[in-house]
């Protein structure tokens, strides 16, 4: 099982993960909605489309923008689509 932790707490955690250019992309469904706040901060890649983010929140300290998913990725990277990938100091443990 991947696990996702930060500040101590399991953000998310599932046997399917995709890896793209290093990153694990997690279901977005087995992330764990309390930890997650919606962010308005959006990135553009050229070969995967528009990233939105999430802040984490644990016990009250924020980790802004720390993650990123694809609501609509290019068809190139549709296997992205409802997928979410971790930065910023979170630690991604591979099962």
């Amino acid at each position: 099982m991947t696990k996702a932790i930060w500040n101590g707490r399991v953000l998310a955690e599932s046997t399917d993960i995709v890896t793209v250019e290093g990153n694990l992309y997690f279901p977005r469904s087995s992330l764990k909605p309390e930890f997650f706040r919606p962010s308005g901060h959006h990135t553009t890649c050229a070969w995967k489309g528009l990233a939105s983010y999430l802040h984490i929140d644990v016990g009250g300290q924020v980790n802004q923008n720390a993650a990123w998913f694809y609501d609509d990725p290019k068809r190139g990277a549709a296997e992205l689509k409802d997928r979410v990938a971790f930065w910023k100091g979170v630690e991604v443990q591979p099962g």
